[in-house]
């Protein structure tokens, strides 16, 4: 089999791309891929969006609303997990929710159109004895 270089992207599929793309700056710090921005000319085409790195890419599609049984999940270290707690906390209507996985932490939360988004780390034992104490 030929090797796969990674994930390129990923669709989700939004009832207002723009509505989308401002939440997912405030909440992600996600920005608009400016050299794919002539994709959204076309109404079924996609919005690209990003992060600093552009590691993480999301295509928004504008669709009707429809149940979503994908999860898109990010990893991130043990002290980026840390720091995400807060903001989330702070921007979401809803807080998000902790998950202890024995091997691995995780914060679940869903964006306006209820896409389901996940953060984790397996840099469990750094914040065990912090993240129980928060329970």
């Amino acid at each position: 089999m030929p090797v796969l270089k990674g994930v390129d992207h990923i669709h989700v599929f939004v009832t207002d791309r723009h509505a989308a793309e401002a939440w997912h700056h405030r909440v992600l710090g996600m920005t608009r891929i400016e050299s794919l921005a002539f994709w959204a000319a076309d109404p079924q085409g996609p919005l690209m969006i990003a992060d600093a790195s552009q590691s993480v890419c999301l295509s928004l599609f504008e669709r009707p609303a429809q149940p979503c049984r994908s999860t898109l999940a990010m990893r991130v270290s043990g002290e980026a997990f840390r720091q995400w707690r807060a903001p989330l906390g702070e921007q979401l209507a809803t807080p998000p929710g902790l998950e202890d996985h024995e091997v691995a932490w995780s914060l679940y939360f869903k964006d306006p159109d209820g896409n389901p988004f996940e953060i984790t780390t397996y840099e469990y034992a750094m914040l065990v004895d912090e993240l129980h104490a928060a329970a």
